[in-house]
């Protein structure tokens, strides 16, 4: 019988079962108390296992409500004030009440009697039970020989649970499971699911030695062999070919290659270590594995993203481009925004490094080559330059394949080699000027290049590996946009550069041409002086182009002859004037046109646009006795020619309207000359001034000389817009009228004119062929209408003397 109350030793990390004599350790304050209580009163106490072992003073809840009921033998107390005790458990007690006395936990309970079950079940399970311990030892699980003996000649099947689950390595809370389960039958398939689990952790434990086993032989074999292997080449090759080996291996592996580069190299290497370093194979591999190790795989540059600066590199470097220079700085606040954003986790990091690809579109020597350069500068970022005019074979892009002879990569892998990162300032000089041949087109090849979606995975065909030009910032330039293939053109952001104006090309040269061409003639700051009136006459009437590069040799003979002047005449300073020029270089080579002096019959000024600038044209026109033929001369290209017939469709058109016979037409030959003569003329432009000088022509009326005027025309009258204002208005303004007819559409671009050089200037926008001739006619529409009453008075005057 049990007594009402028990005293309650907790335990940690073990379970007691019934019939077992133990010895029990107690240190802890609340089990000594426990004992105390118990050897007081009938030396009956109840251990219960702990479900935390971690837990110093245990609540009830810390403890499980099954426990064994057990008898004191012995006590014994250590100096330490801990206590030994040995009990033997007789029986299984589960937890009805808690007493929580503050000092000791003493708990209310109920004996857990075995329940014997079905004899042959259990008879089987006691038997199945005693096998697979059997099968537990055999495969290494050690228990003393005497212990193993008692546990095979228990007879007791519930005797043989407890005893087998006490002394195998269970978890807790299996053991306490066993403690817990009264019937036997139950009990023993426990300790039998225990038994079953613990020879399949050994199983699998042995696999595993195993396969580390087999994998450490496997290891050991390859490094013998290894060994072995050279030993014959440094016998066959001498150290040199093992060093030289064992050095690309060191730097394939420092790369951290792409898996699939990464298997391709090492099948190279691999091939390259059997082989004699002196054969012609060896040298080949060699060469393909010295590009694959001095590739920037990974190495990047971190881009300089301060806007400020950037924007000071730029504007130290380079005069006007804004649209360049906006669009860079555009492109690093992206850069900035995205940097950050992927920073938070918002995007992923490949998002940030795509670079832009940028077509700079111009005449020669307007600053696209050399703004690549400070765009690289600004960015932080290394620079490569290839030129690809002239480029007619698909291998200078792609590379050639390693079967032959003197193979190599493309120009884009060279550059990525010589720029060592794998994010440089990239720049395709020409890219307008690339060939066809029978041996591919270069431009098909750019197509993967310059392909944001495509250029992640390029493939040389050296290499035969894909290589991430993603991050590169690819930046083309071309002079003449309609070379270029429509797929290439589609891939590329473009950017127009304009000519530069006189106003510009001054500044320029003010800024940066003489400064550096003071250095490269020797001479000091100061020595010699250019004024501005000197430049300006330079540009006008010594250079003709869109550019600054024959200024700057212009310049540069200017200050050598000074130079020259400085050492022979013993002068410490040379002052060069507008007047000096025509001593130092001789006569202006360019006279640009100016304004005529007077109205004249049949002669309109008109304008027009090249790359190297605006100028202003006389379109020409006589009437003279013949057979109603169209004469056109000064070189007019086919447009402009149709523009002179749809002028003259016009004016017969509106001939009543004008006061112009019928029969004029019909009796007379029209001659339309554009001067000079030796300049080929194209565009519709022309059309509203070879209106004007017709209609003056035909009317004998003048046109205006202080005016110049520019628009495309229909047979209807309308004015239709054209291009090149900026360069039309200005060459205008430099030949000295400052009035200008432009068509009404044409408005908005007076935007790009800087506002100093629109002052005192007239503007008119027209959209009618009326407009034009009232603005470019001495006396305007009147002057028509009046000539045309006199006209048709004449006429009326002849009926009447015919009818007489």
């Amino acid at each position: 019988m049990l007594p009402e109350t028990l005293p309650v030793c907790p335990v940690r990390g073990s379970v007691i079962y019934p019939t077992m004599v133990m010895p029990i350790d107690a240190g802890r304050p609340i089990s000594i108390r426990a004992i105390d209580e118990a050897l007081a009163r009938e030396r009956v106490l109840l251990i219960v296992s702990q479900k935390d072992k971690e837990v110093e003073a245990p609540k009830p809840s810390d403890l499980y409500e099954v426990g064994t009921a057990c008898n004191i033998l012995k006590m014994r107390k250590n100096p330490d004030g801990s206590v030994q005790v040995l009990v033997q458990a007789f029986a299984r007690v589960r937890v009805t009440e808690w007493l929580d006395l503050g000092d000791h936990l003493e708990a209310k309970g109920v004996v857990l009697a075995d329940e014997p079950g079905d004899p042959t079940l259990v008879k089987a399970l006691v038997r199945e039970v005693k096998d697979k311990f059997q099968a537990l030892l055999k495969e290494g699980r050690y228990l003393p020989p005497e212990v193993v003996q008692f546990i095979l000649n228990l007879e007791d099947p519930s005797q043989l649970a407890d005893y087998i689950a006490f002394h195998m390595d269970f978890r807790l809370e299996d053991k306490q499971k066993v403690l817990e389960t009264a019937e036997v039958a139950e009990r023993l398939k426990r300790v039998l699911v225990f038994l079953q689990a613990e020879l399949d952790l050994i199983e699998t434990q042995k696999r595993i030695q195993q396969q580390v086993k087999e994998e450490i032989d496997r290891n050991q074999r390859e490094y013998f062999l290894r060994e072995q292997m050279k030993a014959i080449q440094r016998e066959l090759h001498g150290e040199e070919g093992e060093e030289e080996v064992e050095e690309f291996r060191r730097k394939v592996e420092e790369l951290n290659l792409p898996p699939v580069v990464r298997q391709e190299v090492e099948r190279e290497l691999n091939r390259f270590a059997r082989m004699h370093p002196d054969s012609a194979e060896a040298s080949v591999i060699r060469t393909y594995l010295d590009w694959i190790v001095n590739l920037p795989w990974n190495k990047r540059t971190e881009d300089n993203l301060d806007l400020k600066r950037a924007k000071e590199i730029l504007e130290r470097d380079h005069y006007g481009l804004e649209k360049v220079k906006d669009r860079v700085l555009e492109f690093l606040a992206v850069r900035k925004l995205k940097a950050e954003r992927a920073k938070r986790g918002e995007i992923p990091e490949e998002e940030v490094n795509k670079g832009p690809i940028l077509l700079f579109v111009g005449p020669p020597g307007v600053g696209k080559t050399s703004i690549a350069k400070s765009i690289a500068e600004a960015l932080g970022r290394k620079y490569v330059r290839i030129s690809l005019g002239g480029v007619r074979d698909e291998s200078d892009i792609r590379g050639h394949r390693r079967t032959y002879i003197g193979a190599m990569p493309g120009r884009i892998i060279q550059g990525l080699r010589q720029a060592g990162t794998k994010n440089p300032v990239f720049l395709l000089d020409e890219v307008d000027k690339l060939g066809i041949s029978y041996q591919g087109d270069p431009a098909a090849a750019l197509l993967e290049v310059l392909d944001p979606a495509q250029n992640k995975e390029f493939v040389d065909h050296y290499l035969g590996v894909p290589f991430d030009l993603s991050e590169v910032m690819f930046i083309c330039t071309a002079n003449f946009p309609q070379n270029i293939p429509a797929p290439l053109w589609d891939r590329m952001e473009a950017i127009e550069f304009t000519s530069y104006i006189e106003q510009e090309k001054l500044e320029i040269a003010k800024r940066y041409l003489l400064p550096r061409q003071l250095r490269e003639t020797g001479l000091a700051e100061g020595q010699v002086v250019v004024t501005e009136a000197a430049l300006m006459r330079l540009i006008t009437h010594y250079t003709r182009e869109a550019g600054v590069r024959q200024l700057e040799r212009e310049i540069g003979a200017l200050l050598r002859k000074a130079a020259r002047q400085i050492l022979e005449e013993g002068k410490k300073r040379v002052r060069i004037t507008e007047k000096d020029l025509e001593k130092y270089l001789g006569p202006p080579r360019f006279l640009p046109e100016t304004e005529a002096r007077e109205p004249q019959v049949g002669v309109a000024t008109g304008m027009y646009y090249t790359p190297v600038g605006g100028d202003i044209m006389f379109v020409e026109v006589s009437v003279m006795p013949g057979k109603g033929n169209l004469i056109l001369t000064g070189q007019l290209g086919d447009v402009m020619k149709e523009s002179a017939r749809a002028a003259l469709s016009y004016a017969k058109r509106n001939a009543l309207r004008f006061g112009i016979p019928l029969e004029r037409f019909e009796k007379s030959d029209i001659h339309i000359h554009v001067p000079a003569g030796a300049i080929p003329k194209e565009g519709p432009s022309a059309g509203v001034a070879i209106v004007s000088a017709l209609v003056s022509a035909l009317t004998e009326v003048p046109v205006r000389h202080d005016i110049a005027m520019t628009g495309e025309i229909t047979l209807t009258g309308r004015v239709l817009p054209i291009g090149g204002v900026k360069e039309k208005v200005l060459g205008a303004r430099r030949a000295g009228i400052r009035e200008v007819i432009l068509p009404k559409p044409n408005q908005a671009d007076l935007s790009d004119i800087p506002a100093p050089l629109r002052q005192n200037m007239t503007f008119h926008f027209a959209e009618h062929l009326d407009q034009v001739l009232d603005l470019a006619l001495l006396g305007g529409l009147k002057a028509l209408e009046a000539r045309a009453q006199k006209t048709r008075a004449k006429g009326r005057k002849k009926e009447l003397v015919a009818h007489a």
